[in-house]
């Protein structure tokens, strides 16, 4: 399974946690204030940080609550509520678990031509176009309604709990992933299948990590400027997004499920309407005022920041609008770059790490 998301700083976590430890070696609480895919969130609970995690996409946050409240699979107490779920157990002795036993009976759902297959797919009839999407093959966009459909209603039953919803949502959005068509987001679809996209769709089990801090971690869904006051902690990491292309626009498609809504999908990419999610940090113009609220009010001395060459601010200017709330600090590190498609294959960018130490 794979995440597939813009300037994931998985590759890095390592070089940023012994950069915190550095800066603050008594640090236990960490904040995480723009999460994405919470493998950043995951490192630190791993590294034995209580976490603090917030983003304003809901994909995120199911992200996050497998993370950070996760070290085990869930126990899937009710699941023999559903009606012939005995089938779909292991019969391998030892080796079965509700978990496996739900997914199974979630794989081998019957299809349903629903709203994915008629917005995203090539046999669909979109709402709002003439030209068919080709973001799934037919079979695949079948079977993500009834998975869709499916969990939505075992949660609506209470079947399965919140921990467990967001778990299954979690799956799904991986599996998706794994067969979009798609060159790097979902900002668009490829004209013609791709191999990988073609194959069929498959929900697999995730892995739990029992390593680090394994309780009292929190997650936050919202806008980093307006929760940042009520967050108190020893260090804050902010990853901003730093480029014009919105989170929100470029995988409208994950939030979709995430959100388990029928939105109207909208022009040639179907972007479902995305501008309560907006984020000031991809203009230049607002960039600023989100981190002024943010840095003015969140209960933190110590502030690391992810940044690239190619923000929309300069290194230079970015560092000269920090140094009015304290010290600062730029690290430079080379880091490959993300690639939508083979034009930048091998490519790097210089990426730096700001710490700015609070007057």
């Amino acid at each position: 399974m794979g995440y597939r998301y813009i300037g994931s700083k998985d590759k890095l976590s390592d070089i940023i946690i012994s950069e915190i430890k550095n800066i603050n070696p008594n640090a236990e609480h960490v904040i995480d204030l723009m999460a994405g895919t919470g493998l950043f969130s995951l490192a630190l609970k791993e590294a034995g940080f209580q976490v603090s995690a917030l983003d304003v996409m809901t994909y995120s946050f199911h992200h996050l609550t497998v993370h950070l409240k996760l070290d085990k699979e869930p126990q899937f107490e009710n699941i023999n509520k559903i009606k012939g779920i005995e089938k779909y157990k292991d019969n391998e002795l030892f080796s079965s678990s509700n978990y496996k036993t739900i997914q199974n009976y979630l794989n081998n759902l019957k299809p349903i031509q629903g709203y994915f297959y008629k917005e995203f797919s090539p046999d669909g009839s979109p709402q709002n176009t003439d030209k068919k999407r080709k973001y799934f093959t037919s079979a695949n966009a079948e079977k993500i309604d009834a998975i869709r459909k499916a969990i939505k209603s075992l949660k609506a039953k209470k079947i399965i709990s919140d921990i467990e919803h967001s778990l299954l949502l979690h799956d799904l959005i991986m599996a998706t992933n794994d067969v979009a068509n798609i060159a790097g987001t979902y900002g668009h679809y490829l004209s013609k299948f791709v191999k990988r996209a073609e194959s069929p769709l498959q929900l697999y089990s995730s892995t739990f990590s029992s390593k680090g801090k394994l309780t009292d971690h929190n997650i936050y869904l919202g806008y980093a400027e307006e929760i940042a006051a009520s967050l108190s902690a020893d260090f804050c990491y902010i990853d901003p997004p730093y480029i014009k292309r919105q989170y929100a626009a470029n995988y409208h498609i994950l939030e979709t499920i995430a959100r388990e809504d029928e939105p109207e999908a909208i022009g040639l990419s179907g972007l479902r309407p995305w501008r309560d999610q907006y984020s000031n940090f991809c203009s230049k113009v607002k960039i600023r005022d989100s981190f002024d609220k943010i840095l003015k009010n969140i209960n933190c001395s110590d502030i690391l920041i992810s940044y690239s060459e190619d923000g929309l601010l300069t290194l230079e200017e970015l560092i000269k609008f920090l140094s009015s709330y304290g010290k600062v600090i730029p690290k430079e590190l080379e880091y490959k770059r993300f690639k939508s498609n083979d034009s930048k294959k091998g490519a790097t960018l210089t990426e730096y790490l700001i710490h700015l130490r609070k007057y």
